[in-house]
């Protein structure tokens, strides 16, 4: 009996190593053929626009062959539960971002997928913060005209964000909460309904990510007079934080971070890991992704996790007390 229960051991033990020496085998051979990166929103936006000068990136440096996916709808959702169901061998990845793996778990009764057992960190890419703009003729001109004229009328302001639950519209309930004021806040289904309505007059205010929003800031069309980084913007160095304007605690930005089906094998992630790093500290690379009003991140799976779990227990209470659901 001791002689089979060592041979268990044995056998076990081989099969394990075996296990190991074909993991490192496969990555090192790694990648064999395309490999996908699913973006959970349409073609054009900030997320695909990101996502796809990495991919470029990585095609020209190491000769792989990356694909974008859009792959838009309910949220995020339909790209993430189709990455987090997909075979865990390295070739199909996700551009999540806050909205999805951090919001979407805090504004729906049930998901068919859970973003911390399901999916598998990679690395943090870059985070656009919030920036608050009203349109080029409008009578407030900081954040403080704004909180005077929601004091003196509560609810009459309204604030115009790109939908219930997102990023923006945790920054205006976060914004609230701090200013002691009371805004009437008007989804939208992304920016571009709703530029068209504030520029007419329809709505007062709009609050969206600096990527989102800096072509219409720079040409003219609406006036930002607000964003929720810790410092000023580089690509809007004239434009004072909420910190800066005596708000506090409205400090928060999305955060683009790759993600992997669980159970990728350690070694390939920590591959992308390794070279998604070393293109962002390429100086072409980071002039581009700065220049759209992005703020560049990097950093460990660890990092890119402990980021978002830092972010949805901040979140958690102010979802809960606003009363916000999505399902």
């Amino acid at each position: 009996m001791r002689f089979l229960a060592r041979l268990s051991i044995a056998a076990a033990a081989v099969l394990v190593a075996f296990g190991a020496a074909n993991a490192h085998a496969d990555a090192d051979a790694y990648p064999e053929r395309p490999i996908r990166i699913v973006v959970p929103f349409p073609a054009g936006g900030g997320t695909d626009a990101l996502t796809r000068q990495i991919a470029n990136a990585l095609t020209n440096k190491l000769k792989w062959t990356v694909t974008v996916d859009n792959k838009p709808g309910a949220g995020g959702n339909l790209a993430l539960d189709g990455v987090a169901k997909s075979k865990p061998d390295g070739y199909t990845l996700v551009m999540a971002q806050t909205d999805n793996v951090v919001l979407n778990p805090l504004l729906y009764t049930k998901l068919s997928y859970d973003p911390v057992k399901d999916l598998e960190p990679v690395t943090s890419v870059a985070s656009g913060a919030v920036v608050l703009v009203v349109r080029a003729d409008s009578p407030y001109r900081t954040l403080a005209d704004v909180v005077a004229a929601a004091k003196a009328k509560p609810g009459v302001l309204t604030v115009a964000t790109p939908g219930n639950g997102t990023i923006a519209h945790l920054v205006n309930q976060l914004w609230q909460n701090a200013s002691g004021v009371k805004f009437t806040h008007v989804p939208y289904r992304g920016m571009a309904q709703a530029v068209p309505d504030l520029i007419g007059g329809q709505v007062d205010m709009y609050m969206g990510s600096v990527p989102t929003l800096l072509s219409q800031i720079e040409g003219g069309k609406v006036r930002p007079i607000g964003v929720t980084m810790a410092r000023r913007s580089p690509v809007l160095p004239n434009v004072p934080t909420f910190t800066e304007s005596g708000i506090k605690g409205v400090e928060l930005a999305s955060v683009w971070g790759l993600m992997a089906p669980a159970g990728t094998p350690k070694a390939i992630v920590d591959r992308w890991n390794t070279e998604v790093n070393a293109l962002l500290k390429q100086p072409d690379l980071r002039d581009k992704i700065v220049a759209t009003g992005a703020e560049m991140l990097g950093g460990s799976p660890k990092e890119l996790a402990d980021l978002n779990a830092a972010d949805r227990a901040r979140l958690a209470p102010v979802v809960r007390e606003a009363g916000i659901r999505l399902d």
